[in-house]
Parts: C-alpha cells; sequence; structure tokens
C-alpha cells in the first residue's frame, strides 16, 4: 500500500518517530568573563570565611588559610587537566563519569549540590550584617537578618524560574570593582596598622588548640569555591581547553595574594576574639571600620609630603576615604553575595542539566518549565532546602559556623573524587590529548601520576575525616544528603527512568 494514499481509523495505534535535536551550549565566554566567574564567587567567599575560620582557629587564622590554600592550588591543577580533557559542564562529575563511570558522576553531582546549596544559604546570611552599617537591625537582630536572607534566596528563587538572563557584564564590573576595593584596603592596612609586633602577638597570644587548628584548615575551604564555576562554564567558553585552565591558574593566585594580604590586616587592625565575635558574621566591616580609625588624613599628610597644596589635596582625598569607605564596602559586599547567592542557584541548574543529560536524577527533577525553560523544579527544591537551612539562624549561635562546616563536608567529597578520578585517567587513557597537563610526577605501573593530584587528595580526605569526627552538624546531615542521594540513584537505575534532555538544552543554551 501506498504509505501516503493511508489514513488513520478510530482505534489504530499510531506510532510517530520523532527526531530529537542535540542541543549545545553557546560558546560565548572568554579569559576575563571566566576569571570574573571564578574570582566573583571565590571573592565573595572572603566576606564571610575570614569570620568562620576566625571562630576556631583564633591566632592560627592566616595559617588555616594559607594550608587550605596550598590544596587550592592543588585543586586548581587538577581542574584545570580534567576540563583540558574534558571540556564540559560537569566539571567533578564530568571527570568522575569518565573515569569510574555514571555511579561516582552522580555521587560527585550529588556532593556538587550540597555545596551549592550551602553557598546559597552562607552567601545569603552575610549579607544583612554587612547592610547593617545603613541599618543597624541587621546586624543587631538574628531575626531580622535570617528573615531578610529567606526573603533574598525566595526572590532569587522567582527569578531563576522565570529565567532572567545573567548579566555578564555586571558581574565582570563588580568582580573587577571587588578586586579593587580588596587591594584598597590590604594597602592601606600595609601602609597605616600593619605592625609585626601586634601580629606576632595575636597569633601566639591566641593560638588555638591542636583540634581547632585542624578543624580551622577543614573550615578554610569555605574560602575557595570558584574552581567549580569555571567548570561549569566549559562548554560555553571558546577555546576551553586552553582559556579555562588559565583562568583557573590566575583566579588562584589571585586569590592566594588576598586572602593572605585580608588575613594579615584582619589580624593587624583586631585580636581574633573580636574578630571571632563582634566581626564573625561581617569581618571585613570589621577590618575596614578600624582602618578608617586609623586614618588621621593631617599628620599622614604632613608626614608623606612638604608642599602644602599636596597636603590639602591629600588630606581631602583621605577624609573622602575615611567616610566613604565603610559605607563602599558594605554596598559592595552586599552586591558580591548577592551575585553570589544566585550563582549558587545557577550552578544547581547546571549541575541538574549534566547529571539530567546522563540519565543520572529524577525526570521530575529535570522537569522545565514549558515557557521559560527553565528547570523550575530543581531550582525550587533546592532553593527551599537552602532556605530550611537557614532556620538556625534564629536561635542557634553556631548557625553559620555550621553552614561552612556543611560546604566544606560537600566539597572534599568532590575534590577528593576530582584528584582520583585524574589520577585514574592517567593511567586509563594515557595518550589521551591533554592541552593542560600537570607536571612533576611520580612513575606508578608504567604512568606518571601528578604529584599535587595525590596530595591534593590526602588534604581532602583530611578535611573530610576532621568535619566527620568534629562537626556533629556537617556530619550526620551531610551523610544524610548522600544517603539520599545513593538511595535515589539505585532507584533510578532500577526503574531505568529515561530523562529527557532536549528542553534543558534549550535553557542553558539561551542562558
Amino acid at each position: 500500500m501506498n504509505n501516503s494514499q493511508w489514513h488513520p481509523k478510530l482505534g489504530d495505534k499510531v506510532v510517530r518517530r520523532t527526531r530529537l535535536r542535540v542541543s549545545h551550549l553557546k560558546r560565548a565566554l572568554g579569559i576575563p568573563a571566566l576569571y570574573a566567574a571564578g574570582y566573583g564567587d571565590v571573592g565573595s567567599s572572603i566576606y564571610y570565611a575570614l569570620g568562620i575560620v576566625g571562630a576556631v582557629a583564633l591566632g592560627a587564622t592566616p595559617l588555616a588559610l594559607a594550608i587550605a590554600g596550598i590544596a587550592f592550588i592543588f585543586v586548581a591543577l587538577t581542574y584545570a587537566e580534567g576540563i583540558s580533557m574534558f571540556p564540559e559542564a560537569g566539571g567533578s562529575a564530568s571527570f568522575a563519569r569518565h573515569a569510574f563511570g555514571d555511579f561516582w558522576a552522580f555521587f560527585s553531582g550529588w556532593a556538587l549540590i550540597l555545596t551549592y546549596i550551602a553557598t546559597i544559604a552562607i552567601s545569603a546570611y552575610t549579607i544583612p550584617p554587612y547592610l547593617g552599617h545603613f541599618w543597624p537591625i541587621l546586624k543587631e537582630s538574628p531575626a531580622a537578618g535570617t528573615m531578610m536572607s529567606m526573603a533574598i534566596i525566595f526572590i532569587l528563587m522567582i527569578v531563576n524560574v522565570v529565567g532572567v538572563r545573567e548579566a555578564s557584564i555586571i558581574n565582570i564590573s563588580a568582580a573587577i570593582l571587588d578586586l579593587a576595593v580588596q587591594i584598597l584596603i590590604v594597602v592601606l592596612g600595609a601602609l597605616l596598622v600593619f605592625n609585626f609586633s601586634t601580629l606576632h602577638t595575636h597569633i601566639t597570644l591566641y593560638w588555638p588548640s591542636w583540634e581547632n587548628l585542624f578543624v580551622g584548615i577543614a573550615l578554610a575551604a569555605v574560602a575557595y569555591t570558584g574552581v567549580e564555576t569555571i567548570s561549569q562554564l566549559a562548554e560555553e567558553t571558546r577555546q576551553p581547553t586552553k582559556k579555562s585552565p588559565i583562568a583557573l591558574i590566575l583566579t588562584a593566585i589571585t586569590v592566594l595574594v588576598i586572602f593572605a594580604g585580608i588575613a594579615t590586616v584582619g589580624l593587624s587592625t583586631m585580636s581574633p576574639i573580636e574578630l571571632a565575635t563582634k566581626w564573625a558574621h561581617d569581618p571585613v566591616a570589621g577590618i575596614v571600620f578600624n582602618l578608617s580609625k586609623a586614618i588621621r588624613p593631617q599628620e599622614l599628610a604632613a608626614g608623606w609630603f612638604s608642599g602644602v597644596e599636596l597636603q590639602i589635596i591629600f588630606v581631602w582625598i583621605l577624609q573622602g576615604l575615611r567616610t566613604v569607605l565603610p559605607a563602599l564596602v558594605g554596598l559592595l559586599a552586599a552586591s558580591i553575595l548577592l551575585i553570589a547567592t544566585n550563582a549558587g542557584l545557577l550552578g544547581i541548574s547546571r549541575v541538574t542539566y549534566f547529571l539530567g543529560r546522563q540519565g543520572l536524577v529524577p525526570k521530575v527533577l529535570a522537569t522545565v518549565h514549558p515557557r521559560t525553560m527553565t528547570p523550575w523544579v530543581a531550582i525550587v527544591f533546592f532553593s527551599v532546602i537552602s532556605i530550611i537551612l537557614l532556620i538556625p539562624g534564629f536561635f542557634a549561635p553556631k548557625a553559620f559556623t555550621n553552614l561552612g562546616a556543611l560546604y566544606a563536608f560537600g566539597a572534599a567529597l568532590t575534590y577528593f573524587l576530582a584528584h582520583l578520578s585524574i589520577l585514574k585517567l592517567r593511567g586509563k587513557y594515557p595518550e589521551s590529548e591533554r592541552p593542560f597537563k600537570i607536571g612533576m610526577g611520580i612513575r606508578v605501573k608504567g604512568h606518571i601520576l601528578p604529584l599535587s593530584a595525590i596530595l591534593g587528595m590526602g588534604v581532602t580526605a583530611f578535611v573530610w575525616i576532621v568535619l566527620v569526627l568534629t562537626q556533629t552538624y556537617s556530619r550526620w546531615l551531610g551523610i544524610g544528603w548522600i544517603a539520599l542521594g545513593v538511595g535515589m540513584y539505585f532507584l533510578i537505575r532500577k526503574r531505568k527512568a529515561p530523562v529527557s534532555t532536549l528542553d534543558l538544552g534549550e535553557w542553558t543554551r539561551g542562558k
């Protein structure tokens, strides 16, 4: 029979063969955009990480941040090699899928989602204390601050469900301004308040116990959050095998210098006890507050310049700086943290997209809105969890530290699997092209294994063990989260439920 003459009749079963389009992410990002995204994420963490670490490590805060910073370099190198091999969204989950298969890809992605949830909660929780410069109740009242933090997450949830696009130029501009202000703080601190004797006294007099030092090192992982942000943008990057590693290395170097400078200035302007109590939630505001008191325009102008005209100009500049700097830091910190909160939601969406494309998450989490083309179920679900995590902010003094520990719990698992995957891939695909390849390795069974990945794996394992042994909140919540994910994964595999990725691809391309 000629098919063109056939027409279906009532009761006939008709199967329509459809052709699925494969959607790809638009490659439009270069090194500046990647660097801004990475530094915008990790740069925002300085506004709360110093307080989280200082509350535990006290005088050893610079040491804890330095050790975590070295580990961050190892992580950056591992991600640089991984992205150069597999320039796709997914980050650690992508590396684990190629190295070990679907289960470990899901495991890594699920741990990564936990870090994004914690990032959303911490960033939103830190915004009100910085706005306390303008409205003191936001700093003085835990209830007012927590309610505002919840409202911020809720509003951003609506914005992301509706599908408002990211403004890259705003993110880049904010990251540049943020970096400039942080450099200004370091320079002013070095000129006005740095005193080696004072710094030495604060470090030695308030040196923590060994247990608190180890916990401080573990919590310092919260300070270094940008590598996954850059890796999640791999499919949207021009020449990702070259540009993504460069952006990672530049971010790592910048972060180490800035964190070292800010931590040094911090302990030069206040004691560790003051940092851990009065300024725990807004440590950079505390640094700027004390810096402003150290700016004495007439004395400084007279000491630095001999000409009367130059003295007058310099006095005018210093007076303006003393007045403007605290307000500027308050506004800038709130803006950067707002961007970081939103970036956490976008990060979750991208991870969900990757896991959905591999069929590793429930179909409902991969559901997209038919009009806005956004994965609205995932956005709403994970936003609600972030809001729930803020409830202890109303009454629990350790809520801030607990959120940091929860982030570090998920990050340690994610980074451990990233290091392990790179080591596995060296043996599994020894001849594969690696535009960026880590040097300095040791030979094992005929393969060169990068030393940085081996050391990084050891450090992240240490961090995770310390957190499990010492932090009750993150231990049980983190283990419960992983158990929930593993159970969900095997249930999906048992049912073999396919996940459509067409709409997710369309949405991500549109973003």
